[in-house]
Order: structure tokens, then C-alpha cells, then sequence
């Protein structure tokens, strides 16, 4: 058993620690968003436990460490260099004694805070001295991460890369299949308590929107009524001249200034960059057109990233029934999900649908990458360049959105032509200067696009090798014949997807 020191801090709070700690950082570091921090990246442990891999090769934003950054989110724990709320370390239950080498232990801690459990482990540059170590996870270890973390079938796929005819790969699996099973997440690190909001932040609002007016005056109609209001409301609307009604905008229906912008460029990722240009508050929320929000939505949104000393957030994303349900009908869902849903955190995902992020980082990242227009991925790929600039995007439980989702209208009209094939297709702009014709790329040039602009080359390799063993093992076994048949096809449409995706690695990210 590990046996940590005490130190209490100028506020009062108790921090557990191991090693030469840097009491003057610490100082300011806990009254951040953090609660665990650690240097181990300059200490050997960075992208230690690549087994990862195996079972998130891609989507999820932490599973390599970040480069050249002093601050950033890092769940791989030096146990013998790392400081932890007292709080923390008590709810998450400190180290798991079931495993050999107590550096598997810290990791498993730093991994299950992050991924699960709603603690946000930082690494701090020069917070403990830069003593390098040799990080030795066991085979036995690595099984029983996976089998403790993870479904059983992810560590048989781990048996099944690593080679299950090995005997030490196997007995490693079998041993800890065996002897351990999976372990609980359900204890989560409970939300700080929301601070007032000090000073009058302005906070703009942009709606990107097409050929949905009548959600769009929703939404306006529900910014109107916060408890704290927008500065401004910039709405861009591509529906085309025939099919708009101008007179239904009236920047005078409302108490904040509204800029309302026809929109002549192509892409959801233009019609927000459009929108930033003409914002000027200290906040921007990104929110789609389908969406109605409570009362305190924009409220809580800038009292948790003031609570949290934090720059960017992501809500609560919570998909309708259907089109016509209301704000009633949100309070009745989050009753039902009541248990679930009060866990903060490091944000595994971003939605443009409900999130607010400084307008300092915005500018840092100058806007959307427009190569993702016609395609998907956008959202996710503006919440891992915040992340990679050591900018932690929090998951925000407070502030909640319904997500109406109407089958019609809606920036996608553009890009569900990409289904089509043959002369009736509309190109779409990841294509570039080679329309697609016959063989449609699977996956999305855009999804593939984002896999080589922020993850390594390993992690696509795997990502490639677990797609096609899912084309097999998703399939009923009595369709295998035609799926082999069928998997010279796959693998053309898979290159095809690297192609588009390569092409836009060539001209790199644009915002206009």
C-alpha cells in the first residue's frame, strides 16, 4: 500500500501527494479544473500502455499524449510523482492492489477517472522534477486492464493482435479472464458547486441554419427568456431566396441584438466561421437550429467554466422523440436520467449543437475547418484542437439542450447528396477536383481525414484492422460467404475514403 503526504492548501483543501512537489504551483493549480496532477510526461510515461490501441484506436482524444504542451489532460499517473484531492482519491477508491506493478495501478487510475468517473487528471510541466523512469507493464497486467475495464471481447481482440498462438499471450488472457472480472464505474466524482457569475461577461450566440425558420424563431424565442442573456444573436440562414420568408426576422422581436445574415457560401463550417467574424463577446455558444434550451442554459454554461476557472465546455446533448416535443418533455427525460447525468469531467465528445468555448481560444483557432463541409466529423475535430492546445474542454451537465432532429432541412441537405451516385450526384466539396462516380469512399473522407490530422499512424492501422473485422464479426455468420464476395469492393472504397482524405491533408486546415 501506497502511503501518501498531506498538504493543505491556503483555501483549506486537503492534496495528497507522492514525490518532490512544487507547493507554490500547486497554489494556483487548485483552482482549476483539475484533480489529479503529475509531470510524468517528462518522467518516461508518456504514451505508455499503447495497448490502448486495442480498444480505441481512434475518437477517443487522450489515448496519445499531446505534444510540446506545459499543461494539458493526461490520464498516465507517475505513482511516485503525483499530488490528487483527498476527495478524489477517497471517491475513486486510490490504487487497485490486483495488479502487480503499482505504475499499472496509477494508470488504470488516471484512465478510469478520465474515461469514466468524471476527474480531470492533468500533466503540469515542471510541477515534479524531471527524473526520468522505466515504465514495465506485465503481460498479466495488460489483460487485466482490459478484462477490469472493458468488455470481455475487447481483450479477446487484444489476444487476437497480439497473437493468441503465443503461450505467454494466452496464459496472460487466461489467467486474468480467470482470476478478475469487470469493475464497477458507477462512483463518479461529484460537480463542484456552481458559483455565482462575477463581473458581466458578454456571451454571443451563433445559429447556424437552413430552410428551418420556424426552429430558429423557436430557439431565438428561447434565448429571449434566460435568466442570462445573450449580448448578441448571430444567425446565419442559407435557405435558398425562393423557398425564405425575410419578414419572419425582426431584430426588434427581442431584448439583445440580433444580426440575422443570408448566407451565399456552401457548409455548416462557413456559416459559423461567418458568424465568429461578426461576434465580439467574451463567450461564444455554437448551437444548432433544431434545438430548444431552459431558462438557465447560457447562465449555468458561464458559471461552470468560472467555477472551474475553464475555457471551453460541452452541454448535455438530449435527442427528442420527436420533432414536436417541448421543454416539458426535456424536464421528463432528465428526471429519468437524473442518476446519470451529474458527472463533469474532461469532455469525451463536442457538439456544435451545445457548447460554449471563450472567444480567446476561438480566435487562437481562427474558425471550422472547411474541409469538413459535406461531410462529418466537424464538431469533433473544433473539440480535440482546443484540447490540443492544453485548453481542457469540460462536459457540462448543467446546461442542456433538447435536440429536435426534424427529417427535413437543415445543412445536411447538402451533404446527403454525397449517397447519390452517378450524373444526378452533386459534388461535394471534400471531393475537390476528382467528383466521386461509381465507387462511393467508405468511410467519410471527412471521418478519414480527421483520423490522419489528429491521430498516429498506429492508431489508423488498428482502426483499419478492427473496421474490416467488424464487416465480418457485425454480419450473421450465414452471410460471411457474401461479405467475402463482396470485400475486394470494401477495401477499394476504403482506399478510395484515404485518397479524399489524403488530398485535404495536402491543403491542410482551412477556414474560408
Amino acid at each position: 500500500m501506497i502511503k501518501l503526504k498531506e498538504y493543505k492548501t491556503k483555501s483549506g483543501e486537503i492534496i495528497l501527494y507522492n514525490g518532490n512537489l512544487r507547493f507554490e504551483l500547486l497554489e494556483t493549480l487548485v483552482s482549476g479544473e483539475g484533480d489529479i496532477w503529475h509531470s510524468s510526461l517528462d518522467q518516461g510515461y508518456k504514451n505508455a500502455f499503447p495497448e490502448i490501441v486495442y480498444q480505441t484506436a481512434v475518437y477517443f482524444w487522450y489515448a496519445s499524449d499531446f505534444n510540446h504542451l506545459d499543461k494539458c489532460v493526461s490520464w498516465r499517473i507517475n505513482p511516485n510523482h503525483f499530488a490528487i484531492r483527498k476527495e478524489t482519491w477517497e471517491t475513486l477508491g486510490g490504487f487497485d492492489n490486483d495488479y502487480s506493478n503499482i505504475q499499472t495501478a496509477a494508470i488504470e487510475l488516471g484512465f478510469n477517472a478520465l474515461r469514466y468517473q468524471g476527474g480531470i487528471p492533468l500533466y503540469i510541466k515542471g510541477l515534479f522534477p524531471s527524473e526520468k523512469e522505466q515504465v514495465k507493464i506485465s503481460k498479466k497486467d495488460s489483460y487485466t486492464f482490459y478484462i477490469k475495464n472493458f468488455k470481455r471481447s475487447h481483450a479477446l481482440y487484444m489476444l487476437l493482435r497480439r497473437g493468441f498462438w503465443k503461450p505467454s499471450e494466452f496464459l496472460a488472457y487466461r489467467y486474468a479472464k480467470n482470476k478478475f472480472s469487470f469493475k464497477s464505474k458507477n462512483i463518479v466524482i461529484t460537480p463542484r458547486k456552481l458559483n455565482e457569475i462575477k463581473g458581466n461577461p458578454k456571451v454571443s450566440y451563433i445559429i447556424p441554419t437552413m430552410m428551418r425558420q420556424d426552429f430558429t424563431l423557436n430557439l431565438l424565442n428561447d434565448l429571449e427568456n434566460q435568466t442570462y442573456k445573450p449580448s448578441e444573436v448571430v444567425v446565419i440562414d442559407a435557405t435558398p431566396e425562393k423557398s425564405r420568408d425575410a419578414a419572419l426576422y425582426n431584430s426588434e422581436n427581442y431584448s439583445f441584438n440580433v444580426k440575422f445574415k443570408w448566407q451565399t457560401t456552401k457548409g455548416s463550417c462557413r456559416a459559423r466561421n461567418e458568424g465568429i467574424a461578426l461576434c465580439t463577446g467574451d463567450y461564444i455558444v455554437f448551437g444548432d437550429d433544431d434545438i430548444r434550451i431552459q431558462p438557465q442554459f447560457i447562465e449555468n454554461h458561464i458559471r461552470l467554466l468560472q467555477t472551474y476557472n475553464a475555457e471551453a465546455c460541452n452541454g448535455l446533448d438530449i435527442r427528442a422523440d420527436n420533432q414536436q416535443q417541448t421543454l416539458k418533455d426535456l424536464d421528463e427525460k432528465l428526471k429519468a436520467f437524473d442518476k446519470e447525468r451529474w458527472k463533469v469531467g474532461a469532455a469525451q465528445s463536442f457538439s456544435n449543437a451545445n457548447s460554449c468555448v471563450s472567444k480567446r481560444v476561438v480566435d487562437i483557432l481562427v474558425g471550422n475547418d472547411i474541409n469538413y463541409d459535406g461531410g462529418y466529423g466537424e464538431d469533433s475535430d473544433f473539440g480535440i484542437s482546443i484540447t490540443k492546445l492544453g485548453v481542457t474542454v469540460l462536459h457540462n451537465p448543467f446546461s442542456v439542450n433538447l435536440h429536435l432532429k426534424p427529417p427535413i432541412g437543415g445543412y445536411r441537405f447538402w451533404g446527403s447528396q454525397a449517397k447519390i451516385i452517378g450524373k444526378k450526384r452533386k459534388k461535394q466539396p471534400w471531393e475537390l477536383d476528382t467528383p466521386v462516380k461509381r465507387i462511393t469512399p467508405k468511410p467519410s473522407p471527412t471521418i478519414m481525414y480527421q483520423f490522419y490530422k489528429h491521430y498516429t499512424k498506429r492508431q489508423r492501422a488498428e482502426y483499419k484492422a478492427k473496421y474490416f473485422v467488424y464487416y465480418f464479426s457485425k454480419a450473421k455468420v450465414v452471410e460471411w460467404p457474401l461479405r467475402l464476395l463482396k470485400l475486394p469492393m470494401r477495401l477499394i472504397q476504403y482506399n478510395k475514403s484515404e485518397f479524399y482524405a489524403k488530398r485535404l491533408m495536402d491543403l491542410g486546415k482551412r477556414t474560408k
